[in-house]
């Protein structure tokens, strides 16, 4: 009798910084892989884990089909054994389109448009409404031209009836006014001129500024407009050619960036209005997208009042709703709507009801298991978090019901307060129980202890991480001296990262929102030059409070423009802002370390500045691997060359030319004390510092870099493939040379993807900015960051409509001692365990 196989065996891996390691993980299981931020644990579960599990399965296709689907490149390692096709929900997840919202991502505002088409009351011609009966639904469901041909029994009338697919907003069923989107938009008229002090020549026309309109000022010149006196200043006749001036060519002379001049040029001239249309239909980047929208107010669509549905749809009821005040409740408030729709059927319909609402509910529960009660079945997907949605993923996932995956999650825990995690252990246990394999990355120290079994990879981050540091049972690893991990699992980790400000501030920002989205009449008070935390459920009002009203407020105060709507009072010292998020640095693998900071800069002029460069007229741009006369001619300056091999992935292998290092032979060739600039971006910051040590630009930034805890990083290290928490400090070191006694620094959730020894690490880098007169508000559901905060605002009780209020404020330390919100009760018990 074949055994079959009970765990995955990993051999040789060796993506990014993970050291040749050998790895068993369980199958059948519930694993958790821990590990400081940048310790390769990423590189495990998604390097090796996901891409062999993916990448295997697709390869047992056809040719044909693979082509048409992006493979994943073949992983660093020896071999892998055992592994099963594999499903990642990753940290980051896409952003969905304006068209997606809560319903349709979830899939529950499919079966409810089932429920309307088979269930509902459909309303004839003549207004005279049809009570729900099987013989309206046997005839929805027929697949013939009779299909949704129904006979009002008062006035006789033969009409046709919506089907399912008539409620679609993506469909059949979108708004003819707004195409489904539930918004209109129209050009911000005030948008289009930057500043009438400016004249057309210095750039008052803010919608030149896009991309190939620079050159219209000597456009309009030409026909006949005064470009050098400020735009104020100009006839109403000269406006409104700026303004609405017609499209037509004007022959002229016109020189080019590169200084080329073209003689007898045919000019298009386009007027303000018309830069803004046009560059929204030809623009294609997402950046320019979004530049391009600042031009644009959005509005509620007139004719269908933002339900996204053509008006006639609204006629018919399930429940004694509409489809669009049934898209508006929260998913908590669904099953209440339920039970309305079934009080309404006859006897004889109970057969299809239950069919239906049975998909309707294996929809709907692991949403409310995962805390997304709060949410509204038509709320954009484009305005959820991070967590928000990578719980919808995880809950279309569970319904699924497969079994013999295996499931790779990032980070789960995100956007989580501790009150929910029970429901994701929850799905964690249904995943198993359905004959899966589960790997969670992640941090959190209650979803570590309910593990089955625990790998830690480390022992530190970049070049002193990617080894197996321990790996075990949760009770094992509590236990080994070796694990990082093991003190917050066992008790004995000290939570305390900087010496609390017991003394009052000297000055607070005070604040008032009314009337915005869950908030009401809420009066806000946040010590100046203090940590602050904001707690409170997913959807309590975090991101509406300081997010959209507190931040956009003092940089409106700063530029002394009107607050926001929502904001009715603002008293506030602050005059500057800085959001800090762990999102990744550098679009492109050129971006580096060195070039993120001044380093690369001060390199590139001291590198000029020896004698062979001079001799040889090497100016700093020679010592740029971005542009031709320092890159290697091979790569381009990449260090990498991409191979197409057909229907099979692409390559990517190391130029055999440079050797991976950038740069061509003759630059390397100038040398400072014995170093090229290649031997330079190879050292760690650590090394750097011995060697600039008389170099005082560069030796105050490798020092700041030191100060963050990324002495470990090269110089020469790709910036987009740090971990969040690296990517995240790196940000912060431009702000920690000057003092910051006017700026407030709010950090989005700061702790994802951060150990807790990473948090330490972060919490002294904020003491740091503290200690420059910064002030803090980070917006954190994480329990040991609060607890390093000097002061916390808990908004509550719980989530949408449940929340929205103060419900707890002042010292964490004092809340604790009473605790009146859930927040503060699970704060207390945290900090009971390490007492």
């Amino acid at each position: 009798m074949t055994t079959l196989p009970t765990q995955i065996e990993v051999r040789g891996a060796r993506v990014h910084n993970l050291k040749n390691i050998d790895v068993n993980i369980p199958l059948h299981q519930f694993v958790a892989v821990s590990g400081l931020s940048g310790s390769g644990k990423s590189s495990l579960a998604m390097g090796i884990l996901y891409e062999e599990g993916s990448r295997r399965y697709l390869e047992a296709l056809s040719t044909y089909t693979r082509r048409r689907i992006k493979l994943g490149a073949q992983a660093e390692v020896t071999s892998v054994k055992h592994i099963p096709s594999a499903l990642a929900l990753k940290q980051r997840p896409s952003i969905p389109s304006e068209r997606a919202t809560v319903g349709t991502m979830s899939e529950i505002f499919n079966v409810i448009r089932l429920i309307f088409s088979r269930l509902g009351s459909p309303v004839c011609p003549n207004g005279h409404r049809l009570k729900p009966s099987l013989k309206i639904a046997q005839v929805m469901s027929r697949s013939d031209s009779k299909m949704g041909q129904l006979t009002c029994p008062e006035c006789g009338v033969t009409f046709q009836a919506f089907s399912a697919e008539d409620f679609a907003f993506n469909s059949d069923g979108a708004c003819t006014d707004c195409h489904g989107t539930g918004q209109v938009r129209s050009i911000d008229e005030s948008k289009l001129i930057g500043d009438e002090n400016l004249s057309l020549a210095e750039g008052a026309v803010a919608s030149w500024h896009l991309p190939g309109r620079n050159f219209m000022p000597n456009v309009a010149e030409q026909a006949g407009v005064r470009i050098h006196v400020p735009y104020k200043d100009l006839t109403a006749k000269e406006k409104d050619f700026v303004l609405n001036g017609p499209e037509r060519k004007f022959k002229m002379d016109f020189r080019s960036g590169t200084g080329r001049v073209f003689h007898d040029f045919n000019a298009l001239y386009e007027n303000a209005h018309a830069a803004v249309i046009q560059s929204a239909k030809s623009s294609k980047s997402e950046r320019a997208q979004k530049r391009i929208s600042e031009f644009f107010h959005y509005s509620t669509c007139p004719v269908c009042h933002g339900t996204r549905l053509k008006p006639e749809l609204l006629n018919q009821l399930a429940g004694g709703l509409n489809i669009a005040q049934v898209s508006d409740l929260t998913l908590g408030d669904l099953q209440s709507w339920k039970q309305d729709v079934l009080k309404t059927l006859p006897d004889d319909m109970g057969t299809m009801a239950t069919s239906l609402f049975k998909e309707f509910d294996e929809n709907l529960r692991p949403l409310l298991e995962l805390g997304l009660d709060y949410l509204t079945l038509s709320r954009n997907g484009n305005t959820l978090s991070t967590g928000e949605l990578q719980r919808i993923q995880l809950a279309r996932t569970l319904r699924t019901q497969t079994t013999g995956v295996l499931y790779i999650l990032d980070e789960p825990s995100i956007g989580l307060h501790p009150d929910n995690i029970t429901g994701l252990l929850n799905v964690f246990k249904e995943l198993v129980a359905q004959g899966n394999s589960l790997v969670v990355v992640d941090h959190n120290v209650d979803i570590i202890k309910a593990a089955d079994w625990i790998i830690e990879i480390g022992p530190g981050s970049g070049a002193e991480g990617g080894q197996v540091i321990a790996q075990g049972t949760p009770g094992e690893i509590a236990a080994d001296p070796q694990s990082k991990i093991g003190p917050y699992l066992n008790g004995t980790a000290k939570l305390a990262a900087r010496k609390l400000m017991r003394i009052p501030a000297h000055q607070e920002i005070k604040f008032a929102v009314n009337h915005y989205f869950n908030l009401n009449n809420v009066t806000a008070h946040l010590p100046v030059n203090r940590i602050s935390a904001i707690t409170g459920f997913s959807g309590a009002g975090k991101t509406s409070l300081i997010l959209d009203s507190l931040v956009p407020a003092i940089k409106d105060q700063a530029k002394n423009q009107p607050l926001p709507q929502q904001v009715t009072k603002l008293a506030s010292p602050l005059k500057e802002v800085v959001s800090v998020d762990a999102s990744p640095i550098g679009k492109t693998q050129r971006s580096t370390v060195a070039t993120y900071t001044s380093i690369m800069d001060n390199l590139r002029r001291l590198f000029a500045d020896q004698p062979l460069a001079k001799e040889k007229h090497y100016t700093a741009s020679y010592f740029s691997y971005n542009n031709k006369q320092g890159a290697c001619p091979n790569c381009g300056g990449s260090g990498i060359v991409t191979l197409d091999i057909q229907f099979l992935p692409d390559m990517q292998q190391t130029c055999q030319v440079c050797n991976g290092d950038r740069y061509n032979q003759d630059v390397q060739q100038v040398k400072w004390h014995g170093y090229s600039i290649v031997d330079i971006l190879k050292l760690d910051v650590r090394e750097a510092l011995k060697v600039f040590v008389d170099v005082t630009k560069i030796e105050r930034e490798l020092k700041l870099l030191q100060e963050v805890g990324l002495a470990y990083l090269h110089l020469g290290e790709s910036a987009p493939s740090l971990s969040g928490g690296e990517a995240q400090r790196l940000k912060l070191v431009k702000h920690l040379n000057r003092n910051q006694a006017t700026t407030l620094f709010v950090f989005d959730e700061p702790t994802i993807g951060l150990h807790p020894l990473d948090v330490k690490t972060l919490v002294n880098v904020m003491q740091q900015l503290v200690d420059r007169g910064a002030t803090i508000v980070t917006i954190t559901h994480d329990l040991n960051l609060i607890a390093n905060a000097d002061y916390m605002l808990d908004l509550g009780p719980r989530g949408g409509k449940n929340g929205g209020q103060i419900v707890a404020e002042g010292s964490p330390q004092q809340l604790v001692k009473d605790p009146q919100s859930l927040t503060t009760k699970y704060l207390a018990e945290y900090l009971q365990r390490f007492e």
